[in-house]
């Protein structure tokens, strides 16, 4: 009875383990088409960014010295939500006011637009690194629960159905042993 118990059990875990790995893998699937998109657009922007320094360096020299004195970005908030207990980080920067931390006096419309370019660039590159995180940590317990869902069908739950005939067919032949037993007492 306790190994018929354990063989439902093992059944009910194998079922639950292969559900949350088709729902993970949808989550991945629905990720990397997101990544897709977002790639084709980040790389369209890192062009441009890339493009507006060049065009920036050109008017002003090497722009180092203005570099040096922008700000680093310190308000990134990471909050994680739950999916099938794999924690996925969602990490946004909050929009803020556009402030121009460089004189204007030591620059020019160039250095502006290199300025917005590369604040374009923070967001997506932001955004990136959330879903390839995220990613990661689905592929992992994707393989995880794989491994375990293979594990309880192609192991546990064999052993088990092996114990329950080995302990039925015991139990059959004490039962027909004393069958016979009691047919000859029956005759004495």
């Amino acid at each position: 009875m306790a190994c018929k118990e354990s063989l439902r059990l093992a059944n009910l875990g194998y079922e639950l383990m292969d559900r949350k790995r088709i729902i993970l893998m949808q989550e991945l699937s629905k990720m990397m088409d997101d990544v897709k998109a977002l790639r084709s657009v980040i790389d369209e922007t890192y062009d441009r960014a890339y493009a507006a320094l060049q065009r920036a360096n050109l008017s002003l020299g090497i722009i180092e010295r203005v570099a040096n004195v922008t700000p680093v970005e310190t308000n990134v908030k990471i909050v994680y939500r739950s999916v099938m207990g794999i924690e996925i980080p969602k990490v946004s920067i909050p929009e803020s006011e556009l402030k121009i931390p460089y004189a204007l006096s030591v620059s020019n419309s160039r250095l502006d637009e290199v300025y917005l370019e590369m604040r374009q660039v923070k967001f997506y590159t932001v955004k990136l690194a959330e879903l390839d995180n995220g990613m990661f940590r689905l592929a992992k317990a994707i393989e995880k629960s794989r491994k375990r869902a293979n594990a309880l069908n192609e192991i546990v739950i064999p052993d088990l159905e092996v114990k329950i005939k080995l302990i039925n067919d015991a139990l059959e032949e004490k039962e027909r042993e004393e069958f016979i037993r009691m047919k000859m007492v029956k005759r004495r």
